[in-house]
C-alpha cells in the first residue's frame, strides 16, 4: 500500500516523465503496485482488502432491481438477495448498497436534487413571482388569525425585490386584495405573473387559468404563467423570499404587535435588509445592489382601484356590540352580543356591511358603515346603534342587593303548582298495593318434596 504522500509523489514523479521502474526503485515499492496507482486503480492511504468481496456477486442485480423501482425498501431487497445466497447481515448489505450508490435519484421525486441546475435567465420588467406562505402561531389578539397567517409574497424575478402582505385566509378574494397591495408596494407590474398550481388561480391538473381569475389578469393586464407541476424551482427567487420572511422576520416578531406594525416591519426588513443585497449583473463580475436592478426595470403602473372581489369574513360581536375588521371596530345592534356575524367588503368600495344568515335565503343586512383606514384603531358607531346599546344597559342595571348564600327560600306558587300537578298525574296512575300481590308457594312445595332425601 502506498500512502498518500507516496501516492502524490508517484504522480508527480510520472508527469516528470519518470518511468514507472524508476519511481518503484526511488519509492522502495513494487512496480505493480506503482502501476496500480498511477492508474487509478487503487487510492493512496487506503489498504485493499485481501479478501473477495461477498457483496460483488449481488451488485449487478441490486443495481437492475433498484433501476427498475427507485423506492424499493432496502428490507426487501435484502429479502430477495438473502434468498439467492447472500450469507452476511443486513448492515453489511446497505453498506455495500451506499458504497457503490447503486440507488438512483427519482427524477419526479427529487426534482431539483441530484442533476444540473441552470440559472434561468429573467428579463428586467418580465416577470413576478407569487407564492402564499403559511405561519404559525401569529399573536393571539389579532382578530380573525386562528392559529396560523398567510402571506402573500411577491417578487420581481429580475431584480430580486420582494415584498409581502398579511393575511388571514389563502382564499381568492383575500389573494386578489393582496395582489393588489404587494404590486403597489413593488412599484408596479411585469408582464408575466408567475404562480404555482394554486387552485384559486390556475386548475391544479392541466395549468389553464380558471374563469374567476381570467377577469382578474385582464383587470391588471398580465399573462398567467402556472409554474410545471413539482418543479418549485422554477420560482426560485420568491423562495428564498419565503425563507428569509419565516427565518429572519416571523421568528422574531413580538407579540405585542398588531397586523399593520407586523406589516411595518416586514417592509423595514426588506427596504433595509433585502434591496441592499448586491448582485451579479454580468460575467465581468459587475455587481448591483437589488433596490437599482429594480429601479431600472420599467414596470406599468398599478390600477388605482383592485379588482372589485367581495371579501367576507366571520367575526364575533364583542360585549361592546362591537365588530372587529382590519384595526377599527364598527357596531352592531346590542342584541347580537356574542353571536356571530358575516362582515362583506368589496374591494374598492368606501363601505362594508355586517350580516347575519338567514336558512337558504340571502343574508340579513344588520348595518352598514363608512370603512375607516386600516389599522386607524377607530371606533365607527351609528346614533341608533347607540341609544340601542345606552338602553340595553340601563334595563339591565337594577339597585337590588346581591343575593345571599344562607338564605331561606321555600317554593313559591309557580312551583307548588307544578308539584300539585305531579301528584296528580301520579294519583291517575294504577298503583299496586299489597292485596294485588300473590304469593303461590305451591311450586316451592313440590320442589322441597323431591329433596326430602339426600341425593
Amino acid at each position: 500500500m502506498l500512502t498518500r504522500e507516496e501516492d502524490v509523489d508517484a504522480h508527480a514523479l510520472r508527469k516528470q516523465g519518470w518511468t514507472i521502474s524508476a519511481i518503484a526503485r526511488h519509492l522502495g515499492r513494487d512496480r505493480k503496485t506503482v502501476r496500480a496507482y498511477l492508474d487509478g486503480g487503487r487510492v493512496g492511504g487506503e489498504r485493499a482488502s485481501s479478501r473477495p468481496d461477498p457483496f460483488e456477486p449481488y451488485a449487478a442485480y441490486c443495481a437492475a432491481r433498484l433501476r427498475e423501482d427507485p423506492h424499493l425498501w432496502a428490507t426487501a431487497l435484502f429479502d430477495e438477495v438473502v434468498a439467492l445466497g447472500f450469507g452476511l447481515s443486513y448492515q453489511s448489505f446497505t453498506r455495500g448498497l451506499r458504497a457503490r450508490q447503486l440507488r438512483p435519484a427519482c427524477e419526479p421525486c427529487r426534482p431539483a436534487k441530484g442533476r444540473p441546475v441552470a440559472i434561468i435567465d429573467h428579463p428586467a420588467g418580465q416577470e413576478t413571482q407569487w407564492d402564499w406562505l403559511e405561519l404559525p402561531d401569529p399573536p393571539g389578539h389579532w382578530d380573525g388569525y386562528r392559529g396560523k397567517a398567510f402571506l402573500l409574497v411577491g417578487a420581481l424575478s429580475h431584480a430580486g425585490k420582494w415584498r409581502g402582505v398579511l393575511c388571514e385566509s389563502d382564499d381568492q378574494p383575500h389573494l386578489l386584495d393582496a395582489l393588489h397591495r404587494v404590486a403597489v408596494k413593488l412599484g408596479g407590474l411585469t408582464r408575466d405573473w408567475r404562480f404555482d398550481r394554486m387552485a384559486s388561480v390556475v386548475y391544479p391538473n392541466s395549468g389553464r387559468v380558471t374563469p374567476s381569475f381570467s377577469g382578474v389578469a385582464k383587470h391588471y393586464g398580465v399573462h398567467v404563467v402556472a409554474c410545471p407541476p413539482r418543479r418549485g424551482n422554477r420560482k426560485g427567487v420568491v423562495e428564498k423570499g419565503n425563507h428569509s420572511a419565516a427565518q429572519r422576520w416571523w421568528r422574531t416578531l413580538p407579540d405585542d404587535v398588531s397586523v399593520l406594525e407586523a406589516e411595518a416591519r416586514l417592509d423595514a426588513f426588506c427596504l433595509d435588509k433585502g434591496d441592499t443585497r448586491l448582485r451579479v449583473i454580468d460575467e465581468h463580475g459587475s455587481k448591483a445592489t437589488v433596490a437599482e436592478l429594480a429601479d431600472a426595470e420599467r414596470l406599468r403602473p398599478v390600477p388605482i382601484q383592485a379588482y372589485p372581489a367581495l371579501i367576507e369574513v366571520t367575526r364575533t360581536v364583542r360585549p361592546q356590540a362591537l365588530v372587529a375588521f382590519r384595526g377599527n371596530r364598527y357596531s352592531v345592534p346590542p342584541e347580537l352580543v356574542g353571536q356571530a356575524v358575516t362582515v362583506s367588503h368589496r374591494l374598492g368600495s368606501t363601505s362594508l356591511d355586517i350580516s347575519i344568515p338567514r336558512g337558504s335565503g340571502a343574508p340579513v343586512v344588520l348595518a352598514r358603515h363608512r370603512r375607516a383606514a386600516d389599522g386607524a384603531g377607530v371606533t365607527v358607531r351609528t346614533d341608533d346603534h347607540v341609544r340601542a346599546l345606552e338602553n340595553a344597559v340601563l334595563s339591565a342595571f337594577t339597585t337590588a342587593p346581591p343575593h345571599r348564600k344562607k338564605v331561606r327560600i321555600p317554593p313559591g306558587a309557580a312551583a307548588r303548582a307544578a308539584a300539585e300537578q305531579l301528584l296528580a298525574n301520579h294519583a291517575d296512575r294504577p298503583t299496586a298495593t299489597s292485596s294485588d300481590v300473590v304469593i303461590d308457594l305451591t311450586t316451592y312445595a313440590a320442589a322441597a318434596a323431591n329433596r326430602r332425601t339426600l341425593p
